[in-house]
C-alpha cells in the first residue's frame, strides 16, 4: 500500500518539480521503477511505526482533553471543496501554490472517510482527543530527520528546488520545508484508512490505535 501512495506524490511532483533524484540517470526505467517502489514501500510503515513510538512519550500520554473539532456536514463539505480548489491552484500555478501538494490529498480524502464511516482522526478530535494527531506529527518529524540525514550522504539521492524558502538547510531540506511533513502524516493516515475501507477490511481499521498508546 505504501508504494502506490508515494507514487501518487511523485505524480503530483511532476507538476511542482520540488524534488528530483540525483543519479536517476544511472538506472534503466525498469530498474529504477523496481528499486524506487521497494524504497517507497517503507514510507507508511516508517511513519506509523515512529508515531506509535512517539505516542509512548510521557508528555504526550499525559495530555488532557483539548478543543473539540467535530466533522459537521458544513465542515466536511467545506474541507472537501477546499481540496478541489487547492488541487486546481496547484496544477495551474505550481510555482506559487506548491505547498498545497501536502494538504490537497488530506482535504479530499478525509471528508470521504467521514462520509463512508471509515476510521478518521475526526473520530478523536470530535471528543477533544488530539493525541493521535500529535503522535503522527512528532513521529513524522523524527522520521523526516533520519530520512534527510541518510539521504544527505547517499548517492543516488533526492535534491530539492523549493521556491521562496530555499535557505537555512538542514541536510538537503530547507528548514521551513520540514513543515510539509506535518500535514503529510495526516494525508498518509487518511489515505491508508480510505484504502482499508475500500478493500472491505474494516477489521483492520484499528491498526494505528495511537490514542490507546497515548493513554
Amino acid at each position: 500500500m505504501s508504494a502506490p501512495v508515494w507514487w501518487l506524490f511523485e505524480a503530483l511532483n511532476l507538476r511542482t518539480q520540488n524534488w528530483l533524484y540525483d543519479g536517476r540517470e544511472l538506472f534503466s526505467n525498469a530498474t529504477y521503477a523496481v528499486l524506487a517502489t521497494l524504497s517507497f514501500s517503507t514510507v507508511i510503515p516508517a511513519v506509523f511505526g515512529t508515531a506509535e513510538f512517539a505516542s509512548t512519550f510521557p508528555w504526550l500520554r499525559g495530555l488532557g482533553g483539548g478543543p473539540t473539532l467535530k466533522p459537521t456536514r458544513g465542515l466536511t463539505i467545506g474541507v472537501f471543496a477546499a481540496g478541489w480548489v487547492m488541487l486546481g491552484l496547484l496544477l495551474a500555478w505550481p510555482h506559487v501554490f506548491f505547498p498545497f501538494l501536502w494538504t490537497t490529498t488530506y482535504c479530499l480524502v478525509a471528508p470521504v472517510n467521514v462520509w463512508l464511516r471509515n476510521r478518521s482522526l475526526a473520530d478523536e478530535t470530535a471528543r477533544g482527543n488530539w493525541r493521535p494527531v500529535l503522535a503522527l506529527w512528532v513521529g513524522v518529524l523524527i522520521t523526516a530527520f533520519f530520512w534527510e540525514m541518510w539521504n544527505y550522504f547517499s548517492f543516488p539521492r533526492w535534491v530539492y528546488s523549493v521556491p521562496y524558502v530555499d535557505f537555512l538547510h538542514i541536510f538537503e531540506m530547507p528548514a521551513l520545508g520540514y513543515l510539509g511533513y506535518i500535514p503529510f502524516s495526516l494525508e498518509l493516515f487518511a489515505i491508508y484508512h480510505f484504502i482499508i475501507g475500500a478493500l472491505g477490511a474494516g477489521h483492520l481499521r484499528d491498526y494505528v490505535e495511537l490514542e490507546r498508546r497515548a493513554g
